[in-house]
């Protein structure tokens, strides 16, 4: 094949329709960029240049190809009779992939660019990702959204993205189910039973423990000082004492000695030399809950950190394995609380009512989301709360706080009640007796109704609300219904 584009004696006028392969291009560094002479481009929409414009000069026979990025070749016009019908003239081919475009021509076609920007195929399927979370530019996003419309797989693509960013937005809740915890162990133990099974009466203790070492995992080192204010019911009125995370914690522990003591475990106050001292009478009475907390406070100096959950959940450890060895006869043994003693069962049903009601307060003061016990443990609570009752009205008799008894009858005889209605969340029906600790409460002997919501009954039982502010629905004798609210109130205690 010869330079000029003949060969065997003939013009390439015959295969003019076939593409034209551009030249090889020279290297960059052989070029002199200040002589060549620049290209001048054909005005948008491919029409021929300006006539005003000098025109470039036609290769002659012998020359080298033009190179690609001409973007417009004269024709060459001769014999007119041989064409069939005019042609016009040739223009590169666009090729698959995107070809940078020098920035001269930028600076040329600046006003012909505020379509969406040529894009190969792989780049915008890169930019799908991006496109599905609202990422891209203006211009590319209508690059995208043209080629989606032309190509199937990437507009499935597409779709299964924007999906699943769906997904990421999500209303709901971070913060793990607080019945996780049951739901888990419950599958685990009834695949593989374990070997030595806590107590159902101790199940209590265990949950709220675990919630509220969950909080305490979960907060800083300066949420341990965020000052709490507890409150309970005391001598008619609601009395406050402000402390912090970590004294709250430290209160936990110095209460759950008592029922360490009764096991026959360390007491957590061994350490700090005030436990059994001759205040309390001798080295075989435990200090009543209020005093061992004061005194646990005192002997904090400096006060209390995030270094006491760990001495804390120990024991609440060593408590629930003592308990699950001990065998079933040590639910009934006797754990004093200085003024009144409790069984071991109902003890540790009151260390988990504790346990939620602080968690509350800790809760609060921290901002942290924290839901009241399930259904099955509220009603345990409750359920205490309600036996403890009677003994509870006839220390108030004593003291002259509460109506004088009507109608003394045998012990376990049926007796004057009041029917305690609790709805909602872990509630029932219990029937109070009115005027000894020893008589049995009747549905048939009831002479008053009040109805109150299971969690706020607990807060009442708490002493986080007054008897008077109690939302109850009353029905009956009124001193009746008087003296139980005030008497739920009173089993408060720090």
């Amino acid at each position: 094949m010869s330079g000029d584009g003949r060969e065997g004696g003939r013009r390439d006028d015959e295969v003019r329709g076939a593409r034209r392969i551009p030249g090889p291009r020279g290297a960059v560094d052989d070029l002199d960029l200040e002589t060549v002479e620049r290209p001048v481009l054909p005005p948008p929409g491919g029409s021929a240049p300006d006539e005003s414009v000098p025109e470039q000069g036609v290769p002659e026979e012998g020359a080298a190809a033009p190179e690609p990025d001409e973007p417009y070749e004269p024709e060459e016009r001769e014999e007119p009779e041989e064409r069939e019908e005019p042609e016009e003239p040739d223009r590169p081919e666009e090729p698959d992939e995107a070809v940078p475009v020098p920035e001269s021509a930028h600076a040329v076609t600046a006003d012909a660019t505020a379509s969406a920007p040529v894009l190969s195929h792989r780049v915008l399927k890169a930019l799908l990702g991006a496109w599905a979370l609202s990422a891209c530019s203006a211009e590319e996003t209508a690059a995208v959204e043209d080629h989606l419309t032309v190509c199937a797989p990437c507009a499935d693509e597409a779709l299964r993205l924007r999906d699943a960013v769906g997904l990421l937005h999500t209303d709901g809740s971070l913060d793990l189910d607080p019945a996780l915890r049951t739901r888990v162990l419950d599958g685990c133990l009834g695949r593989r039973p374990a070997r030595v099974p806590i107590p159902e009466w101790a199940t209590a203790y265990d949950a709220e423990t675990a919630r509220l070492d969950a909080l305490l995992r979960d907060i800083g080192d300066s949420d341990w000082h965020a000052p709490v204010r507890l409150q309970w019911f005391e001598d008619e009125r609601a009395v406050t004492r402000r402390t912090t995370v970590a004294g709250v914690i430290g209160h936990l522990m110095a209460v759950d000695g008592l029922v360490s003591a009764a096991l026959g475990l360390d007491d957590p106050l061994a350490g700090t030399g005030t436990a059994g001292t001759e205040a309390s009478g001798g080295p075989e009475v435990p200090l009543s809950p209020t005093r061992r907390t004061e005194t646990y406070w005192a002997a904090t100096y400096p006060p209390a950190t995030r270094a006491v959950r760990e001495p804390w959940r120990a024991l609440t450890h060593e408590l629930i394995r003592t308990t699950s060895l001990a065998g079933p006869n040590v639910a009934e043994r006797s754990v004093s609380y200085g003024e009144f003693a409790l069984p071991l069962q109902d003890a540790l049903l009151d260390r988990a009512f504790e346990c939620w009601v602080h968690g509350t307060d800790i809760a609060e003061a921290v901002d942290y989301p924290y839901k009241p016990p399930s259904a099955a443990h509220l009603h345990r609570m409750i359920d205490l709360a309600a036996r403890m009752l009677p003994a509870a009205l006839a220390g108030r008799r004593g003291a002259g706080l509460a109506g004088p008894a009507r109608e003394l009858v045998a012990p376990g005889a049926p007796g004057r009640s009041v029917h305690l209605e609790v709805e909602g969340h872990g509630g029932g029906d219990w029937y109070i007796a009115l005027d000894s600790p020893a008589a049995v409460g009747s549905p048939d002997r009831a002479v008053a109704q009040v109805a109150l919501d299971g969690v706020e009954f607990c807060q009442l039982v708490a002493g986080h609300i007054s008897p008077v502010e109690a939302a109850a629905g009353q029905e009956g004798d009124r001193e009746a219904i008087r003296d139980v609210l005030f008497a739920s109130a009173s089993l408060s205690r720090l």
